[in-house]
C-alpha cells in the first residue's frame, strides 16, 4: 500500500538564543530536521543549506521511491555543498550540522540519521527511540561508565562524534534505517533543544496528544519552553496514512533557518 506523511512542523530560537540554527522541512514523502551545531560559525548556514540541498534532490523524484543509496547520495551530495561554502567564505570555518529525516518507501520508512538529533516512533499507544545518537555521552552510557539519569546532565553531552561539516568521510558515518511501517503510525524528529530539556517519557507521552500532528508538535514544543530551553526547538510530526488520505498540505514547507530569505542561496 502506497504510504505518506501528514506532517507538522515548529521551530523556535527559545528564550535564550538571539537566532535559531535549526531548520526543519517536510513533505508528503519526508520530514526532517538538520541543528546546527552550536558554537560553530555559521550553524544557521550549514541547517539551511543541507535542508534546501536535500530538498532539490526530493523534488527531482519521487522521494517515496528514493532507495537507501539514493537517501545516501543525496545527504553526501548536501554536505559536499558545506565545503563549497567554506571555500566562498573562509568564515564559516567550522560550521556543521546534524541531520534526521524520515522517507517514505512503498511499505516502509526509511530514517536518515546523522548526530544528536532524534526520530522516535509512536505505534498502538507505545513509543520508542529509533535513533542513536553519535555523542559522546552514548558512548559513555553504552560502556556502562554513566547511566542515562548521569548522561542527562553530563558535562559534555554536548559533544557530538559525527556530523555534516563538509568533510569527504562524514557521509560514512551516515546511519539508514529501513523501518515497516503502517497507517497510524506517528513519527517525531527533534533536535536536542527539545530532548536535552523534556524527558524521553514526557516527549513519548506528548507525541500521543490527541488532533492530529499539530497538536502534538505545539505540545511539545511548549514543553520544551516550559523547561526554559537554553537552545532552539525544533520538531516535526509526521503521521503515516494511506496515499490519499493525507490533508491537503500543498507544497515542500520550511521552518527555522531553512525558512529565512537572507540567508545565502545553496551553493552550486
Amino acid at each position: 500500500m502506497p504510504l505518506t506523511l501528514d506532517t507538522a512542523l515548529r521551530s523556535v530560537a527559545g528564550e535564550h538564543r538571539p537566532h535559531n540554527e535549526d531548520s526543519a522541512g517536510c513533505a508528503p514523502g519526508y520530514a526532517f530536521v538538520a541543528d546546527g551545531v552550536g558554537g560553530h560559525a555559521g550553524g544557521d548556514v550549514a541547517s539551511w543549506t543541507v535542508a534546501h540541498r536535500l530538498m532539490a534532490a526530493l523534488a527531482a523524484g519521487a522521494a517515496e521511491r528514493f532507495t537507501a543509496d539514493d537517501l545516501r547520495a543525496a545527504v553526501a551530495t548536501a554536505n559536499a555543498d558545506l565545503a563549497e561554502r567554506v571555500r566562498e567564505d573562509p568564515s564559516l570555518q567550522g560550521m556543521a550540522t546534524t541531520f534526521t529525516g524520515v522517507f517514505c518507501a512503498e511499505d516502509a520508512v526509511r530514517v536518515v540519521h546523522i548526530g544528536d538529533s532524534r526520530a522516535y516512533l509512536r505505534r498502538d499507544g507505545e513509543g520508542r527511540r529509533v535513533t542513536r545518537d553519535d555523542s559522546l555521552v552514548q558512548l559513555l552510557v553504552e560502556a556502562g561508565v554513566i547511566d542515562a539519569a548521569e548522561a542527562a546532565h553530563h558535562p559534555r553531552r554536548n559533544v557530538i562524534l559525527h556530523c555534516l561539516a563538509g568533510d569527504d568521510a562524514d557521509a560514512a558515518h551516515v546511519t539508514v534505517l529501513e523501518v515497516d511501517a503502517r497507517p497510524g503510525d506517528r513519527w517525531l524528529m527533534s533536535t536536542d533543544g527539545l530532548t536535552d530539556y523534556v524527558p524521553e517519557e514526557q516527549v513519548l507521552a506528548l507525541l500521543g496528544t490527541p488532533g492530529g500532528p499539530e497538536a502534538a508538535a505545539e505540545a511539545l514544543v511548549a514543553a520544551a519552553l516550559d523547561a526554559d530551553a537554553w537552545d532552539n526547538v525544533t520538531v516535526v510530526v509526521a503521521d503515516v496514512v494511506a496515499a490519499g488520505d493525507e490533508r491537503p498540505g500543498g507544497p515542500a514547507r520550511l521552518a527555522g533557518a531553512a525558512a529565512d530569505e537572507r540567508l545565502p542561496a545553496t551553493a552550486g
